[in-house]
């Protein structure tokens, strides 16, 4: 399984990107919100996180093509695996239903918005119901996800440390929503914390005030 690819992309369509990893060139199919992300890395080195999959029906007698999808981040691509194991949704109706940022659907998804969910491409009443009932749960560190618009290539680094500050603050017996409210309001801030410990200290400290 190929889990990351690096290289230049050298192009830039509405569902795919394509990046030159020499002497090969990979066509990754990619959502609409990666490729508004993507728009001005065109000629420069990107880094994508990737699955693959088989496209076509060998039961019915078609012919099996290998596939790449990818994101900008791991996060990225293990909520794409979660959105797809949902019944009725799968690869492609993922990919065409993921217009917004993961971060925002994962809020969608934690507030049981199925309104908004089923306006999405693809997604009508019933599957946003199956999406919520499976995945309400699991969004939590999802919501916590920063964008790279305001942090950057370091977003992935501080996506993370908020993930694990969420699961230590659960640890010392916060709620799920008191500790994404506690980490919101820090990461907001615009300060940087480069792990745990210092988010969590950051967080305590203004407790105090």
């Amino acid at each position: 399984m190929i889990t990351k690819i690096s290289g230049v992309l050298v192009g830039l369509d509405e569902d795919a990107a394509t990046l030159s990893v020499p002497p090969f060139e990979y066509e990754v199919l990619i959502p609409d919100y990666v490729r508004r992300q993507l728009q001005a890395q065109l000629n420069k080195e990107v880094k994508m996180h990737t699955l693959d999959f088989l496209e076509g029906n060998a039961a019915q007698g078609g012919r099996l093509t290998p596939r790449l999808v990818g994101f900008l981040t791991e996060p990225e691509r293990q909520f794409f695996e979660l959105f797809c194991s949902v019944d009725g949704v799968g690869v492609k109706k993922a990919l065409r239903a993921m217009v917004r940022p993961v971060k925002e659907l994962a809020i969608l998804i934690e507030s049981q918005d199925t309104k908004a969910l089923s306006s999405l491409p693809g997604v009508g009443p019933a599957t946003s119901e199956r999406v919520v009932a499976k995945l309400r749960r699991k969004m939590p560190r999802f919501a916590l996800m920063v964008g790279r618009e305001g942090a950057g290539e370091d977003a992935e680094v501080v996506s993370n440390v908020a993930r694990d500050a969420f699961d230590a603050l659960l640890a010392l017996g916060h709620s799920e929503s008191d500790a994404r409210q506690l980490i919101d309001e820090m990461v907001n801030s615009g300060k940087k914390f480069k792990d745990v410990e210092a988010l969590l200290t950051a967080i305590y400290q203004k407790r105090k005030t």
